[in-house]
């Protein structure tokens, strides 16, 4: 039996303030992290073709970009590298002198109150394109680890705040745990890429970090899109293992992934706006398809909504001038 026309739902849409305080979700700047792709090489400042508004920076570049994300109160970036040179093992990746260890120190000097997280993988530094050691036209879990761990450690010993592994080696957290804490780094929190889903929405990505795999693709280390329960047996391993944030990779098309982690685990939760999700807002946009500012404010608060606690976002930049009101 209906109740109308004693309870009428739009009584509390009637205006914008009476919307605003009943809310129930609400986006903040402090859920924003941004990504940066950092390369070698100096005064560059090189436009990602399908990334509007994103560049491959040099480290001389990077002050003025964390200088303005730290301005509009964004609290984190995260951090890939393009290195000069790559190789089979990705030996770049932990060269204690490599291109993301620089970064971290340049950052730090500049401003050290700003949250710098590290994507520890190995994809952007093999000359294969895969995140890990090739045997037998595979990527070897065991022999991956260790590097993993050498990579993690050595961007703890450069200054990063978080580690974040997205490989999705078997076993890496826990790796990266106990070397961590075998070298008096037990205070540096896992952002776990826990159910990093193998998805036709990284291919931006791919150009902005240029570590498309020469051969094949990651279907057998990355997860099957259609599966869910796996998912929460992937984020159970990684916190037993030692993860402090548990990610899901991408965002919007895994909304009920995100939902399901948080009401099983009641853990931090990080969820990755991945470039394609933000490259076909963008597309839209320019074609006159739809209102990007609305479908990038409502792309994130249903990320929210869905339970993440942090975003990792293209967005962040964007979405922070509108949430500090400075557009």
């Amino acid at each position: 039996m209906s109740i109308f026309p004693k309870y009428r739902p739009r009584r509390l849409r009637r205006n914008q303030t009476i919307r605003r305080m009943i809310r129930e979700t609400t986006l903040s700047i402090n859920d924003l992290i941004l990504p940066i792709f950092v390369t070698f090489g100096r005064n560059v400042k090189k436009p990602i073709g399908s990334m509007p508004g994103h560049y491959q920076i040099s480290i001389d570049n990077l002050a003025k970009e964390v200088k303005e994300v730290k301005d509009l109160g964004i609290p984190a970036v995260i951090l890939f590298g393009i290195p000069e040179h790559k190789d089979k093992v990705g030996s770049e990746a932990y060269n204690p002198k490599g291109i993301i260890q620089q970064a971290i120190k340049a950052i730090k000097d500049k401003t050290p109150e700003l949250v710098v997280i590290t994507d520890v993988c190995m994809c952007e530094y093999t000359s294969h394109g895969h995140c890990g050691i090739i045997k037998n036209n595979d990527v070897d879990n065991d022999a991956t680890i260790e590097l993993l761990a050498k990579e993690a450690l050595s961007h703890a010993k450069a200054g990063a705040d978080i580690v974040a592994p997205s490989d999705m080696m078997d076993g890496r957290v826990g790796a990266i745990r106990n070397i961590l804490d075998d070298n008096n780094f037990s205070h540096i929190p896992i952002m776990s890429y826990a159910a990093k889903y193998a998805s036709a929405f990284y291919g931006p990505f791919r150009e902005a970090a240029e570590s498309t795999p020469q051969f094949g693709d990651r279907r057998s280390y990355q997860m099957d899109p259609a599966n869910s329960n796996e998912a929460l047996r992937e984020a159970a391993l990684d916190i037993e293992e030692g993860a402090d944030i548990i990610m899901v990779k991408p965002a919007l098309p895994y909304l009920d992934i995100i939902r399901r982690i948080k009401d099983e685990f009641n853990y931090p939760v990080a969820a990755y706006n991945v470039s394609g999700e933000f490259a076909m807002i963008k597309a839209a946009e320019k074609l006159g398809w739809m209102d990007g500012e609305r479908a990038m404010m409502e792309s994130l608060i249903s990320i929210k909504r869905a339970g993440a606690d942090l975003i990792l976002t293209y967005f962040a930049k964007e979405a922070a001038k509108i949430l500090g009101g400075k557009i």
